[in-house]
């Protein structure tokens, strides 16, 4: 999440009455310690108390004072945003990002997925043309009252939040994350694999964005590498993945599921879908394209040197693990 929210807030509330540390708060909330210093720092009173409603009020004024303009007055903030854009990343992808891995000219700056949005269809982004870039590439926006995270479709969901230490920090290979991309007008669209530590990538076409096809294309990438390499995988929290627990019970991996409107919190596969947009673009007629065609376009991708590889191929890196790979 690139911004606290009023839960974290109370959260935060509670245990700073309770006299509880900084960096312990952070290792609860699951944030950098840094977040929570400087919330605190901002919105604390005189005394040093600290109240969640009204540091919530504090910082929505904050951010419509701060993000009223951002992109219109930071020109590289505006490039990185509109390049991303071009690439089929979500607002909220962009935002996240910016918190998460931000390039060293952007470091420490960032902006709202909300702004983002204001900036496409009210700000001087209406007259860049920008809107057909997004998922939903709607020429006006239609405005909702509040964003409520809604109820799961998902049985036995485990939260990405109880995912081990070792996931996040890549120590092994085997760890994977799953997404779907989509094309202008068509149920057709394409199930992305990505394994964390080699950045290997498995992509199959759908018929449509059914959690029944999502499986099928989940089985077909867990059946071309030895089990040992599939040990985990990570959904975002839509219906695509509703039926992780067959794959469960037949392979016995584990399965996650990253937080409400957060897709960002799997970075990976969705850094990835921006390098496969660059074959498969949003206005790609899926009807056209064989399996074998994409079947290239996934090796392409796992034959690419990558520089956090040390230059290694992504194929390179899964067989030095003891991987002998079906394509």
């Amino acid at each position: 999440m690139s911004n606290l929210d009023l839960n974290e807030r109370k959260r935060i509330e509670y245990f700073w009455r309770g006299k509880v540390g900084m960096r312990a708060i952070a290792r609860f909330l699951n944030r950098d310690h840094t977040v929570i210093a400087r919330e605190l720092a901002r919105n604390k009173d005189r005394r040093g108390r600290y109240d969640a409603v009204r540091a919530q009020a504090l910082a929505d004024g904050r951010a419509k004072i701060t993000n009223k303009h951002k992109l219109k007055k930071d020109v590289v903030l505006k490039q990185y945003v509109v390049s991303k854009l071009k690439l089929g990343w979500s607002p909220e992808q962009i935002a996240g990002r910016l918190v998460a891995k931000p390039p060293a000219s952007l470091a420490g700056r960032t902006i709202s997925y909300e702004s983002i949005y204001r900036y496409i269809y009210d700000g001087e982004g209406r007259f860049e043309y920008l809107y057909p870039y997004l998922r939903k590439a709607k020429p006006k926006r239609f405005r909702k009252c509040g964003r409520k995270p809604q109820k799961t479709p998902i049985p036995e969901r485990v939260s990405i939040h109880d995912r081990p230490p070792e996931v996040a920090a890549k120590r092994m290979v085997g760890h994977w994350e799953s997404d779907t991309i989509v094309f202008k007008k068509q149920k057709t669209a394409v199930s992305v694999q990505y394994e964390r530590k080699s950045q290997l990538v498995r992509l199959h076409a759908l018929k449509d964005k059914s959690a029944e096809e999502t499986e099928r294309a989940l089985t077909l990438t867990i059946e071309s590498v030895p089990a040992p390499l599939v040990k985990s995988i990570t959904f975002d929290n839509g219906g695509e993945g509703a039926h992780h627990v067959n794959l469960k019970k037949i392979f016995g991996i584990t399965t996650f599921h990253c937080d409400p409107f957060a897709s960002w919190q799997k970075g990976g596969v969705e850094n990835m879908n921006g390098l496969i947009r660059q074959y498969l673009p949003r206005d790609t007629d899926m009807s056209t394209m064989t399996n074998e065609q994409i079947s290239e376009i996934q090796e392409r991708l796992n034959n690419r040197p990558r520089k956090l590889l040390d230059y290694l191929t992504p194929n390179e890196v899964i067989e030095g693990e003891g991987g002998a790979l079906n394509s």
